[in-house]
């Protein structure tokens, strides 16, 4: 999506927005920065902007080009060892050779949001969607020398959008970044899907919504399950840790009070939301956790892991943060037997990608007009 030149007078209408979006993946693949991206993208295209997005498939198998929702979507070929770095020799070049007006770059922890600072455009902004270190030891064998490169798109970039104040927090100290060029937006949740309850609660029902990898700490769920005998356990997600969690749970003698599903309609997974009596999130590295908003938003009471940005969900009455210093095995036991059968109270930061998108045009119209 190439750039015009205005004469005059900044942006007047939204649909003088040209909007660019730059992740490593996007839907129909499963993940925070990916739901993060699509929503923002497709409530800007409701609202009149030109939305496209540049992003990758290291499959293959996705449509290069194709529109979703009001929003273009153009994929690249990538290579992808154990879902990191996202490599794309095709997704670079294509951002070297045209120009962009407002560029949106996403994911700190993947080379596509760094191909995007090389890029020329008008307009950078950058979401790093930070969690301090990776999941991956690929990534984080890699993540030193890499900081000397990602430091660039942080310089790079216009404005930085922050989900949290956690990550806030994390980018100020690691990179130095000044203040003025934060904005904390927080991530979304569509609140008008949780306005009716399509099921009863089952307080014996725990629930865990995300990518299967080792630092989201579901192998720890699974050990907890043992103690917890009258519990029974729905996992929602795919990931390379998969198999793994299946032998573990095998091996444990519980894997017949699992439900594992891959993926689900989403009215199902409100429906999983709200039936559930305690969703478990015990993640070590987070930047925001929009499953936890959703459980909350369904009147689930959570249990989080402390030290990333699931501290913001807090209350210690419906959700309750444990020590990862601990035994999390048996704070995650004790925890879901003293939650179990209550109901909890959406959070003052738990809002609607409505409200999202709108501040994120707002800031979108407010650095292209400074910048004229």
């Amino acid at each position: 999506m190439g750039g015009r030149s205005r004469a005059s007078g900044g942006i007047r209408t939204l649909s003088d927005l040209e909007i660019t979006q730059v992740c490593h993946r996007y839907h129909p693949e499963i993940g925070g920065v990916e739901q993060h991206v699509q929503k923002i993208s497709e409530h800007l295209a409701e609202k009149g902007c030109r939305v496209e997005v540049l992003t990758t498939d290291p499959s293959g198998k996705l449509p290069r080009v194709e529109e979703i929702n009001g929003v273009t979507v153009r994929r690249f070929n990538s290579y992808a060892p154990q879902d990191s770095i996202f490599r794309s020799k095709s997704l670079r070049e294509y951002l070297r050779e045209n120009t962009f007006e407002i560029l949106h770059a996403h994911n700190y922890h993947a080379l596509p949001a760094l191909y995007a600072a090389e890029s020329r455009s008008r307009i950078f902004i950058f979401t790093p969607h930070y969690h301090g270190r990776s999941q991956s030891w690929i990534r984080n064998l890699m993540l030193y020398p890499y900081r000397i490169k990602g430091r660039r798109i942080f310089n790079r970039a216009d404005r930085i959008i922050c989900v949290s104040n956690h990550e806030k927090k994390m980018v100020k100290e690691d990179f130095r970044v000044p203040e003025e060029k934060f904005a904390v937006i927080l991530n979304g949740i569509d609140l008008s899907e949780f306005e009716k309850n399509l099921v009863e609660k089952d307080p014996k029902m725990l629930l865990f919504v995300g990518r299967l990898e080792e630092y989201k700490g579901v192998q720890h769920i699974i050990h907890a399950l043992t103690n917890l005998p009258a519990h029974h356990l729905t996992i929602i997600g795919r990931g390379v840790y998969e198999g793994k969690l299946m032998k573990l749970a095998e091996r444990l003698g519980v894997r017949e009070r699992i439900t594992w599903q891959q993926s689900v309609a989403r009215e199902d997974l409100i429906k999983a939301y709200q039936r559930a009596g305690v969703f478990l999130m015990p993640s070590r590295l987070e930047a925001y956790g929009i499953t936890t908003a959703e459980a909350l938003a369904a009147g689930t009471p959570c249990v989080v892991l402390r030290g990333s940005a699931l501290e913001e969900f807090i209350d210690n009455e419906t959700c309750i943060g444990i020590d990862p210093d601990k035994d999390i095995v048996r704070e995650l036991t004790d925890t879901v037997q003293q939650l179990s059968g209550m109901h909890a109270k959406r959070p003052e930061n738990v809002i609607d990608w409505s409200r999202v998108a709108e501040e994120t045009m707002k800031l979108y119209m407010d650095v292209y007009n400074r910048a004229i």
